[in-house]
């Protein structure tokens, strides 16, 4: 391949990396393309799951007996949610990282690999769990509700497979700053860093849920579990989650859309103090999922509302940068008028196009959480299927656009071929398909929601109720986005299917921006990783030092094992 090269191991460190090498050796793409293989399979498991589970809800399916509704539910959600996020931002992260650093470190490789081979076994465990029947836990898996124990093993192997790969980015990432002594570390490379701080932080509280707690419990060593325990560590995990894909899709917002727009990084600064800003105070927000639950103190959820509304700041400077990044692109282009660079954007690039949707729908998922978090209104909303059609807003369509958006470029980078004009056509009537389904879909979600449809069941007709039988129009909506969305993933696999063995060869590039003023570099103590992760680690405390105390004195019953149809 025309692209590979064996990258230099020594290189400048530069704030942008336009020094770095511009190849990727070809074990480090096997490493790449080995996670956004599983990420692909995910997809396509996850996107069935989802269609048959929305087509039962609605009233246009029904299963046969030997499937559950539930069964298909925990499929989409843990195939989704969890599976394909986390597989594919490994790979899409190794493969930055490698371009940017000059190539990943041999003790990196040798984790990655181990880390995936744990991840798959997981993978493959949990989901055979799902499809037989013997999880219907949902992908939130709360006790007392109780899977098949080797369902549990199969999750914790997950985990431990993210935690390897952790420990070999942080060995490329320490290893090039000591080659690199006052050198600022690349934002690409910043970004990865910051995103695998957070999976230590959310794996950790969930491995203390699974490995603790959770398996003891389900192989019947200990007879009962505290589900407020429960349910506190897996939202200290799942919120982080949210996190981790909303980190991983805006790095392509601040390093490489600028590149593809034939523009610059607005601000080096502004994008690291957005990432310290959500590293430090992302995992207290898992709280605002608790919001209705007993147990947790009125003063308490006050406090913790508090900690979730912090990650709005970093969510208005990224909207700030990103529209400051395109309107000096169409400026530098010579544009004068106020809104005229708007049209200077390339709107028929797929890389562009897939982006820019998603932080459309950024807007109104970004409003939706604040609803959530928000305590007297997300009394309204709790626990209804309004809740379900913020996810999809926020990884169906913000994060999974924008992974879309980052695989029309990687995956021409990895396999050594070209996005063909054709192609890229295809790619953004996907991009259409995909956002008008999910709009299609979601809104109707929201509006149920509204109207008092709850989430997590498979009948909603509670024997003809008449308030029931409003939401009967949604719910047909809701499989019709189900449709639009399933033929949107027929396109994507198409198009990587392409893109990955039959498109022509040819050199692609991982787009990688320049800084607009060498003044704008941030200072160096903004690589002192053990700064924020110490300022995080307080924020924490904070928040579940008080909650776990209180839980772990054993004041709250706990409760045997409910196992569900």
């Amino acid at each position: 391949m025309a692209h590979i090269n064996e990258a230099p191991i020594l290189h400048k460190g530069v704030a942008v990396n336009d020094a770095a090498a511009s190849g990727i050796t070809s074990r480090d793409i096997r490493l790449s393309a080995a996670n956004l293989s599983i990420a692909f399979i995910a997809i396509m498991v996850g996107g069935i799951a989802g269609l048959l589970q929305g087509l039962v809800r609605s009233g246009f399916l029904e299963l046969p007996s030997w499937i559950s509704y539930y069964a298909l539910l925990t499929a989409h959600g843990v195939m989704f949610i969890l599976v394909l996020t986390s597989f594919f931002s490994i790979g899409y992260l190794y493969a930055g990282t490698s371009r940017v650093l000059g190539g990943l470190a041999d003790k990196t490789i040798a984790f990655g690999w181990a880390g995936f081979a744990l991840m798959s076994v997981g993978t493959v465990m949990a989901a055979f769990f799902i499809l037989t029947g013997n999880a219907n836990v949902l992908y939130t898996f709360y006790t007392p509700m109780q899977a098949h124990p080797w369902f549990y093993v199969g999750l914790a192997l997950i985990v431990v497979g993210i935690l390897l790969n952790c420990v070999g980015m942080f060995i490329t990432y320490q290893s090039w700053r000591k080659r690199n002594p006052g050198k600022l570390t690349p934002l690409f490379a910043f970004f990865a860093n910051a995103v695998f701080v957070l999976w230590v932080f959310a794996s950790l509280f969930i491995a203390v849920f699974v490995v603790g707690m959770v398996i003891p419990w389900a192989f019947g060593w200990v007879p009962t579990i505290d589900p407020m325990m429960g349910r506190t560590l897996f939202w200290a995990f799942g919120h982080t989650l949210v996190n981790i894909w909303m980190l991983t899709a805006i790095s392509a917002w601040y390093v490489s859309m600028p590149k593809i727009i034939g523009g610059k990084v607005f601000s080096d600064s502004l994008a690291r103090v957005a990432v310290v800003i959500l590293v430090v105070a992302n995992v207290p927000g898992g709280f605002h999922h608790q919001i209705l639950d007993p147990g947790l103190s009125v003063e308490l959820k006050f406090l913790h509302v508090i900690q979730t509304f912090m990650i709005i700041f970093p969510s208005l400077m990224t909207a700030f940068a990103m529209l400051a990044t395109m309107e000096r692109a169409g400026r530098a282009k010579g544009v004068r008028s106020l809104l005229g660079w708007w049209k200077t954007l390339p709107w028929s690039d797929a890389r562009f196009f897939a982006l820019i949707v998603a932080m459309f729908a950024f807007i109104p998922a970004g409003l939706g959480g604040i609803i959530n978090a928000s305590n007297q209104i997300n009394q309204v909303v709790h626990n209804s299927i309004w809740v379900t059609g913020h996810l999809h807003l926020t990884v169906g369509t913000t994060v999974m656009l924008t992974f879309f958006g980052i695989s029309y470029w990687l995956i021409p980078y990895l396999s050594g071929r070209r996005m063909t004009q054709t192609i890229n056509r295809l790619a953004v009537i996907q991009t259409i398909v995909w956002a008008g389904g999910m709009l299609l879909m979601s809104g109707a979600m929201h509006i149920n929601g509204l109207l008092g449809s709850p989430r997590r069941t498979a009948n909603t007709t509670y024997n003809g109720s008449s308030a029931a039988a409003d939401w009967a129009m949604y719910e047909t909506l809701m499989a019709m986005g189900g449709v639009i969305l399933v033929i949107g993933m027929a396109l994507l696999l198409y198009i990587w299917a392409q893109l990955a063995f039959f498109a022509p060869k040819g050199d692609a590039d991982f787009p990688i921006g320049e800084d607009y003023s060498p003044s704008d570099a941030s200072p160096l103590f903004m690589d002192r990783w053990s700064i924020w992760v110490a300022l995080a680690t307080v924020s924490i405390a904070i928040a579940y030092v008080i909650p776990l105390i209180d839980f772990a004195s054993g004041t709250n019953p706990g409760s045997p094992p409910f196992l569900m149809p």
